[in-house]
């Protein structure tokens, strides 16, 4: 019984937890999906809804469209028979407008407006790009570096696994002019290579491959060593067969890393045919900042890919943590 009862707890505790966290993404997709004048109004919250009005004057009743509200008048758009525009901007006494119906109405040219508002295409080119060489780096460097430190002897090595690990201590804005000044004195700024060649190295990865090497059995290795396996071929036959969880977990890390990236490229780039998407939503946000629901659908649509391709890995990562362990 109490063992239930702590269930139960824990469950609500992580279903509660669970709601606050992705109540920002509902709103967000709401918002997304909401016209501008229905958002000012900060009527609909988490149900996007059209309002249609009437104006009861002496002259008759017109189907209007309702903008904003000023004291005891309200200023409205003047329809015609086809719901098109014919006054802009008419200040009328509130007591005439009349709401008729308010219904669930959905934006969706919110994204088409916002796609096309900047070059969304090239950025996201560029990410995927960037992200994809940037992940064929991490995974060879990690690989190799990791079956070093896991399974191989030589001096030093827990030396510079330590040194190795303690550069994830050190956070990006400490090393990103000494990168400057070493990018420019290469000829590198505001190329590929400078978004793509420093990152081919990532420490967590290395740690989490290296992990994940030290925990598979010691006579899977001797047993190959007997058959005459070599050092390349162990790793070729024996080890990477057997990490396809561990691989996935950190494709998926790399991915959203490479995703998500705004400092570096931020700083290292100048050219606007070089934006990854980061960059490009950050001079959107400055282009269309009164216009929040543009900002939102591009929000959107810049992180449905990655929260797609999270979902689908989803069982690799657990699976991936579950035979790692995280432990030495």
């Amino acid at each position: 019984m109490q063992a239930k009862l702590r269930m139960i707890i824990i469950y609500t505790l992580l279903t509660v937890v669970g709601l606050f966290m992705i109540v920002p993404f509902i709103w967000m997709l709401s918002t997304s999906l909401m016209t501008q004048a229905e958002f000012n109004k900060h009527e609909s919250v988490f149900v996007p809804k059209e309002s249609s009005y009437i104006w009861k004057s002496a002259a008759g009743e017109k189907r209007v469209l309702f903008v904003m509200e000023k004291g005891r008048e309200s200023i409205i758009h003047i329809l015609d028979r086809d719901n098109k525009i014919i006054d802009e901007y008419v200040s009328v006494s509130s007591s005439e407008l009349h709401l008729i119906r308010k219904i669930p109405s959905f934006t969706w040219s919110n994204f088409i407006k916002a796609f096309r508002k900047v070059p969304f295409g090239t950025y996201f080119s560029n990410t995927l790009y960037v992200s994809f060489i940037t992940l064929i780096g991490v995974l060879l460097s990690s690989v190799l570096a990791a079956y070093a430190f896991g399974r191989m002897e030589f001096p030093g090595k827990n030396l510079i696994f330590y040194l190795f690990i303690s550069m994830m201590m050190v956070p990006e804005p400490i090393y990103l002019i000494s990168s400057y000044l070493l990018l420019d004195k290469i000829n590198w700024l505001d190329t590929y290579q400078a978004l793509i060649v420093p990152w081919c190295v990532n420490v967590f990865v290395i740690f989490l491959f290296r992990q994940h090497f030290k925990s598979l059995p010691k006579e899977l290795f001797d047993a190959a060593a007997i058959d005459g396996c070599s050092t390349f071929g162990m790793l070729r036959r024996i080890i990477l067969p057997l990490s396809k969880p561990v691989i996935a977990t950190a494709s998926i890390f790399t991915l959203i890393g490479s995703w998500n990236s705004f400092m570096w490229p931020l700083v290292m780039t100048t050219r606007p045919e070089l934006r990854v998407l980061q960059v490009g939503l950050s001079y959107f946000n400055a282009e269309a900042s009164t216009q929040t629901t543009l900002l939102m659908a591009a929000s959107t649509f810049s992180i449905l890919p990655i929260l797609v391709l999270f979902f689908i890995a989803q069982k690799q990562i657990i699976a991936s943590f579950a035979k790692t362990g995280l432990k030495d």
